[in-house]
């Protein structure tokens, strides 16, 4: 968390190719920039996005369920809490059914605000 007058740095380009190449096994995952960040979406959906330098997925049943211990985090302040992906540097976590299976949760259960 930020202190008071702390100066946020927006997310670089460079960490949201590292993250869109590490989730490369996914069909159909894109990305629009907004106000210094990356929203992330699976097949037109929302499902998280880059803050910060920090990969934040929504917090669905599927997500939490994968991810029991992951941290929930803040993408910016007054928004509503993410989960936070450690694992972004194992790609074989990222391909495996794990955000497969939770984006396509997402998508059927249109789990989604």
């Amino acid at each position: 968390m930020q202190n008071k007058g702390e100066l946020v740095m927006a997310s670089g380009k460079d960490y949201l190719d590292y993250i869109l190449g590490q989730c490369s096994e996914l069909d159909d995952i894109s990305y629009r920039p907004m106000m210094g960040e990356y929203i992330l979406y699976y097949r037109g959906k929302v499902i998280g996005g880059i803050y910060d330098n920090r990969f934040l997925i929504k917090p669905t049943e599927s997500a939490v369920k994968r991810m029991p211990h992951a941290p929930m985090e803040l993408p910016y302040e007054g928004a509503k809490e993410m989960l936070l992906v450690e694992e972004v540097e194992d790609k074989t976590f990222l391909k495996k059914p794990y955000l497969h299976m939770c984006a396509s949760r997402w998508l059927n259960h249109a789990v989604f605000s």
